[in-house]
């Protein structure tokens, strides 16, 4: 099992996570305990693509991205449970409950938590929850598929 008492900083990261700019959504892993919880955050910038097209003088990051990097969080959190995280990916299999409850907008800190994962066969399941100044701005159930490359 790799060594993830530390936080993490983005070159620890890039070793769980396949994604990269800029689609890579994850800044920094504060704390991770192997099938339990994970805290990480995403530092929510103007210079982010996504925000000229939505909405233009009016940015918003989209739902989608929030649910994406509390998605990315959470395979950070499965993939510290395996010895070789080298040959698998981790699929998105399901949104089950998600609420947005406030925008994110440039400058937010983007807080991610994913806590009580359960692995069951080659899934993993976890309640994620997305904060801005401590201030839920999303939540879901998340599914990941834990698949060979």
């Amino acid at each position: 099992m790799p060594d993830i008492s530390q936080p993490m900083n983005i070159q620890q990261i890039l070793r769980f996570l396949p994604h990269r700019y800029p689609f890579l959504l994850v800044d920094r892993v504060v704390e991770c305990v192997p099938g339990s919880h994970i805290r990480a955050y995403k530092n929510v910038s103007v210079n982010e693509p996504f925000f000229p097209g939505h909405f233009p003088g009016a940015p918003v990051m989209p739902g989608v991205l929030v649910l994406e990097a509390l998605a990315q969080a959470g395979g950070v959190l499965a993939a510290a449970r395996l010895e070789d995280v080298s040959g698998k990916i981790f699929l998105l299999a399901g949104l089950d409950g998600v609420k947005f409850r406030r925008r994110v907008v440039p400058g937010d800190r983007l807080d991610l938590v994913c806590e009580h994962a359960r692995v069951k066969l080659n899934f993993c399941k976890m309640d994620a929850r997305a904060l801005v100044d401590g201030a839920l701005a999303a939540e879901a159930r998340i599914t990941a598929a834990i698949a060979d490359r």
